[in-house]
């Protein structure tokens, strides 16, 4: 029978196995209801699309972690059609929907990855030197054992705004050369000797090199740039997107973007081909997360939402240059560096 408006879609496939962030503002941004469409681009453990689901929505799910979509498959199920996951990077999701009402993302990631040990997102339990999303391609091992120490320097410092990036990449090439780094506390330990680390410090010495890896191996700022472009493409006129970054290298790419797309070509004689560069989306949302929300949930403490109104102009070219994307190695296939 088919999941109609008020099923209980929480229990469905079990609980969420985290809080999704911002709920209440991703709702008011979206306004999702019966017969409109919505892609959640970043399915995780399935907290936003349950939410739509609840209002009557059907949604598009979109994640390229297989767990996710393999764990999704019962609440797929439960939806009676309302639902399909696909797994995928969210950069592709114009190629999974079309002319849809709204588009939600929550970038980075999920509590469900870093929770597991055997993703190697993180050192707070030891694992293997992974990081992959997509559990395929080059694994944060095969990054810290193969690339020079000026690439590492340079991943580490402007995706982690690592301030000892140059001193960190020489240890780590100097160390590998006896013993290969492959797991997650072992790469953790050594950053935390080589850097040193003070009393009292709340954060970690290797937490921001952790954090610049996983972007890097997951090329997380440049799916970020392709999926808001994708969106452009793939919302109607007053369709919703909503997007809900963690920390700065983010937001300041949904920022960017949302500027340059809300402000339309004045004109000129002199720049005719400026002419015709209309605004294709309308500023919306602008919130962070409140202080009853951060003490119920701690992961929402650097979040902050970003929204945005399709107009009816027709989608821009895909230009990455407004996105600023630093200019970090090419991610090559081992033996080709």
């Amino acid at each position: 029978m088919m999941a109609g408006h008020g099923d209980d879609f929480h229990a469905a496939g079990g609980p969420a196995r985290h809080i999704p962030v911002l709920l209440a503002e991703i709702l008011e941004a979206l306004q999702p209801k019966a017969g409109e469409t919505i892609v959640d681009g970043t399915f995780g453990a399935g907290g936003y699309t349950r939410a739509i689901l609840e209002t009557g929505a059907d949604v598009v799910a979109i994640d390229r972690d297989p767990d996710a979509i393999a764990a999704g498959r019962a609440l797929e199920a439960h939806s009676g059609g309302r639902l399909r996951l696909v797994q995928a990077p969210f950069s592709t999701l114009d190629r999974h929907a079309e002319s849809v009402d709204g588009v939600v993302l929550d970038i980075g990631v999920s509590s469900m990855q870093l929770d597991e040990a055997g993703r190697g997102f993180s050192f707070r339990a030891d694992g293997p030197l992974d990081m992959r999303m997509a559990q395929a391609g080059l694994s944060a091992a095969d990054v810290v054992n193969s690339y020079k120490a000026g690439d590492l320097a340079r991943i580490f410092g402007f995706l982690g705004e690592e301030r000892h990036a140059g001193r960190i990449a020489r240890m780590i090439e100097a160390r590998r050369q006896k013993r290969p780094f492959e797991r997650t506390l072992d790469l953790a330990d050594a950053i935390e000797t080589h850097v040193g680390r003070k009393p009292g410090d709340k954060i970690h010495p290797a937490t921001r090199v952790f954090q610049a890896l996983r972007i890097y191996v997951n090329d997380e700022l440049g799916e970020l740039a392709g999926a808001l472009l994708a969106a452009e493409r793939v919302l109607k006129p007053g369709g919703r997107l909503a997007v809900v970054t963690f920390h700065s290298l983010e937001d300041r790419i949904v920022k960017r973007f949302i500027a340059d797309r809300a402000d339309a070509a004045s004109g000129s004689r002199y720049l005719p081909q400026a002419r015709e560069r209309p605004a294709t989306f309308r500023k919306g949302a602008n919130v962070v997360a409140g202080q009853a929300e951060v003490e119920r949930n701690p992961r929402a403490r650097s979040a902050r939402l970003r929204a945005a109104i399709r107009t009816e102009a027709s989608a821009r070219p895909g230009d990455l240059s407004v996105f600023g994307l630093p200019k970090l190695p090419a991610i090559d296939a081992l033996g080709e560096r």
